[in-house]
C-alpha cells in the first residue's frame, strides 16, 4: 500500500517538475472534490483495493478522508446528520496501533461515503430547479446577423441612383 501511494506521488511530482509547473496548478484545484472523495473511499472500502501495509498508510488515508470531509461540508446543510457524523469522526483522535487505526479508517470511509450520497442527492435536486435560463445566441449567430445587416445595407446603397 505504501509503495502504491509513494509511486503515485513520485511519478506525479516528477512529471510536474519535467513540465516546469507547480504541483498545485489550476486544473488540480478545479478537480471535482466529489470524484476525489469517491476514489479515496473506494481505495478504503473497495473489494479489490489493497490493504494498508502499515500504520503510516492508515494515517495517510485518514488525513485524506478528513480533507475530503472538509471540502464536502459546505456543499450540504450544516444540520445534515451525515455531515455531523463525518465531522465527529474527523475530530476524534486516531487510535494508536494498526488494527484500531484501520477500524477508525473504515468507519470514517463509511461516513464519507454517506456524506457523498447526500451531496449527490442535493446536487441532483439543484440541477432540476424550475428556474429557466434565457436563451443566449451563440457567437456565430451574432456574426451572421451582423453580416446579413451589412450586406443588406450594401445592397441598399448600391441600388440608390447616383446624380
Amino acid at each position: 500500500m505504501r509503495s502504491l501511494l509513494a509511486s503515485r506521488q513520485a511519478s506525479s511530482s516528477a512529471g510536474y517538475r519535467a513540465r516546469g509547473r507547480h504541483p498545485f496548478n489550476e486544473a488540480e484545484l478545479r478537480r471535482d472534490q466529489r470524484a476525489a472523495a469517491a476514489e479515496t473511499v473506494l481505495l478504503v472500502l473497495g473489494e479489490d483495493s489493497p490493504v494498508p501495509e502499515s500504520a503510516a498508510d492508515v494515517v495517510d488515508l485518514v488525513l485524506r478522508l478528513r480533507g475530503h470531509v472538509q471540502h464536502l461540508g459546505p456543499l450540504v446543510s450544516p444540520s445534515e446528520p451525515a455531515l455531523r457524523r463525518a465531522q465527529d469522526l474527523c475530530s476524534e483522535r486516531l487510535p494508536v496501533g494498526y488494527m484500531p487505526g484501520r477500524v477508525h479508517l473504515v468507519k470514517l470511509a463509511a461516513a464519507t461515503e454517506g456524506l457523498l450520497a447526500v451531496v449527490r442527492n442535493d446536487s441532483t435536486v439543484a440541477v432540476k430547479s424550475p428556474r429557466r435560463r434565457r436563451w443566449v445566441p451563440p457567437l456565430n449567430v451574432w456574426r451572421g446577423s451582423v453580416f446579413a445587416l451589412a450586406f443588406a445595407a450594401l445592397v441598399l446603397a448600391a441600388s440608390v441612383p447616383r446624380r
